[in-house]
């Protein structure tokens, strides 16, 4: 039997963090948030300046578990990709929804954006110099190479011993 309206309960008890994190699509999967949960991406920084969840203020700068249960108004530190993201938590869900409805269940700070922004100008910086090749290299080619990089790391190695 299908859910009619999963928000009313939600908002009266909380909703546990890795299904959160999947209904507000930062995870594409409960598996992939359970184990980003786990493996300490994603850590409380505390409650907002709101002060609407007051298990915030002690579990502050901890790593939680899967199974604790989020209230509005709490901000996380997620990590993803190497980008870390600041948001607060503004709604409560346990189903996923379409892209736009899981866009009210949070906003991020404007530091986190900030910060995301100027990630990206430099990855893009260091990928300016890239060059794809057109295609694959010949057999002369992949032996240029072998010998550029073998030579390099001799030197490299030599540098080592002295």
């Amino acid at each position: 039997m299908p859910k009619s309206s999963p928000e009313p309960a939600a908002a009266e008890r909380g909703v546990r963090i890795d299904r959160w994190l999947w209904a507000a699509r930062f995870f594409r999967s409960r598996a992939l948030a359970k184990a980003a949960v786990e493996s300490g991406r994603i850590i409380i920084v505390g409650p907002d300046a709101t002060g609407a969840d007051p298990d915030a203020e002690a579990t502050a700068g901890q790593r939680p578990k899967p199974s604790r249960e989020l209230g509005l108004g709490l901000r996380l530190q997620i990590e993803r990709g190497g980008v870390r993201q600041t948001v607060i938590v503004t709604g409560l869900a346990e189903v996923r929804g379409n892209a736009s409805a899981a866009a009210l269940l949070y906003s991020e700070t404007s530091a986190s954006i900030e910060h995301r922004e100027r990630a990206r100008a430099a990855l893009l910086l260091q990928r300016a110099g890239l060059v794809v090749p057109a295609a694959r290299p010949d057999r002369r080619e992949r032996r240029e190479r072998l010998r550029l990089k073998q030579s390099a790391d001799d030197e490299h190695e030599d540098d080592d011993h002295e």
